[in-house]
């Protein structure tokens, strides 16, 4: 019988399974938008809903409590700043997820976890944005090379 046992073990110990669950967390929160394993995605679910309903408080104990479940102050403020604000009139379900497949090396089901009104701009933070001046110096100088 399975009385008692609140989540999946995903085949980790307990330290393991809680700094995957953080780096989780923060990727969602950082890109709105993360592609996984189905259960993996399963098990972040409704993790990710009780962050969001902990930063619609606002209040310093609720902040304070993230900081301490991310570990990353750019993400606690973002949930309470940015994702709170977005979901103030809805009462639940933040996030969706979606099958995407089967993984080519392993079969592993894939799915893809995201906040239900996400920004699309947000999964490009990290990447740069191409100098127009700089491409243009490089293809200027392959020029001269082959001429």
């Amino acid at each position: 019988m399975r009385h008692g046992m609140s989540n999946k073990k995903l085949n980790r110990t307990s330290e393991h399974r809680k700094a995957l669950l953080k780096n989780m967390l923060n990727s969602l929160i950082k890109y709105e938008q993360i592609k996984t394993t189905l259960p993996k995605a399963k098990f972040l679910k409704p993790q990710a809903d009780k962050i969001i309903t902990l930063g619609k408080k606002g209040n310093l104990q609720t902040s304070k409590m993230l900081v301490s479940k991310l570990q990353d102050i750019n993400s606690a403020n973002k949930v309470k700043k940015t994702l709170s604000k977005r979901y103030e009139k809805r009462s639940g379900g933040y996030t969706r997820i979606i099958k995407a497949g089967f993984r080519y090396g392993d079969n592993a089901p894939m799915a893809i976890i995201e906040f239900v009104d996400r920004d699309l701009e947000a999964r490009r933070v990290d990447k740069k944005k191409k100098d127009k001046k700089k491409d243009t110096s490089k293809a200027e100088e392959k020029k001269e090379v082959t001429a």
